[in-house]
């Protein structure tokens, strides 16, 4: 395959969707990794552990998540590319630094291959973290850009882009994984090293020498200053909703119902396509790659064209909140989901969908 597939950036490599992260990360140009051991991600800290000596790098298991985010923003503010990882209960411990990430405007990337909870829960693939994600799970005003793969293949490539869009931005970007996709194996294309970074970053602290010096903050004593921060932000959000809306869509045209998911979810709902078909059902697939921004645009105008929308995912009900804020009354929605670790079968999203139909 070697011979005749070429160099790196054309071999199918079989790898774990975490392993394929940290590869991503290294291709990308990060060269800083701090993280604390967690499973279901322990393979991630595992690589970078590994990889990071081997192309020039910096690791460091830090004693915490708490001063594993405060790594990261400290080599942020330099103008470095910087990353952590954890799951869910390490996620919840980094959201004080992560606030001071985004009001800070610093680049960054985390990744959560999320378990199931509340709590410390167990090692099981879940999606209860999505409120957190994609409501903001600090303190203040603001938004993470939030990218959500399904397969090895795509958490390599949007680990890759999540780079690019914190670099772009100024912001932190997360990948939320879960556990059943971060250990999965499959083949994969690694497109390679990227070279240096040539965009210069005036805003960093490089040092004085010659030039006026840098203060990177987030807090804000003079009045009217913070609220003229605030607006800056929202400014650069707004931009970000406007530009980097990503999704995915499978048999949505002629469909009468539209299961809408991510993740490991999205998986088990491709499979419901086919078995809905065999049994003269017509589903289709809407897979936001982007929860947020949210893909509510298109999802509206799905809805105003009478699709039924069935948010298949494993919570609670969570992501059903902004599908039902998309629709907006235009066309019914439902839910077909399962926590605490447990994954929806593809018989039950079946079920699901022509209950919301009025089947029997």
């Amino acid at each position: 395959d070697r011979e005749n597939q070429g160099a790196l950036s054309q071999e199918r490599i079989l790898t774990a969707g975490n392993e394929a992260a940290g590869e991503a990360a290294i291709h990308a140009g990060c060269r800083f990794y701090y993280g604390y051991p967690i499973t279901p991600q322990n393979e991630l800290t595992a690589h970078m552990a590994r990889r990071m000596p081997e192309v020039g790098g910096t690791f460091i298991q830090a004693e915490s998540e708490i001063a594993a985010i405060n790594m990261v923003l400290g080599t942020a503010a330099t103008g470095r590319l910087a990353m952590t990882s954890s799951s869910s209960p390490g996620i919840s411990l980094k959201q004080e630094g992560i606030s001071y990430l985004v009001g800070c405007e610093l680049p960054a990337v985390v990744i959560n291959v999320q378990r199931g909870g509340p709590g410390l829960g167990d090692i099981s693939p879940a999606q209860g973290d999505y409120f957190q994600a994609v409501k903001g799970g600090g303190h203040g005003d603001y938004n993470l850009i939030v990218l959500a793969p399904d397969s090895v293949q795509e958490t390599y490539d949007l680990t890759r882009l999540a780079f690019e869009l914190a670099a772009k931005y100024r912001t932190v970007v997360m990948i939320l994984s879960d556990a059943r996709v971060g250990q999965l194996m499959e083949p994969a294309v690694f497109r390679g090293p990227v070279e240096d970074d040539p965009d210069p970053k005036p805003w960093a602290l490089t040092g004085a020498k010659g030039r006026p010096r840098n203060i990177v903050r987030s807090f804000f004593l003079k009045p009217g200053l913070l609220a003229e921060h605030n607006e800056r932000l929202q400014a650069k959000f707004r931009r970000v909703r406007e530009t980097e809306v990503r999704f995915e869509e499978i048999d949505v045209e002629d469909a009468d119902a539209v299961l809408v998911a991510y993740g490991t979810s999205s998986r088990v709902s491709k499979e419901a396509l086919h078995l809905a078909a065999e049994a003269g059902l017509k589903l289709g697939l809407f897979r936001p790659q982007t929860l947020w921004p949210f893909p509510t645009q298109r999802l509206r105008q799905l809805a105003e064209r009478g699709k039924a929308l069935l948010a298949v995912e494993m919570s609670a009900g969570q992501m059903v909140e902004d599908v039902r804020l998309a629709a907006e009354g235009r066309a019914p929605v439902g839910h077909c989901g399962r926590p605490g670790g447990a994954v929806p079968t593809t018989d039950e999203v079946i079920r699901a969908a022509r209950t919301l139909l009025g089947g029997a």
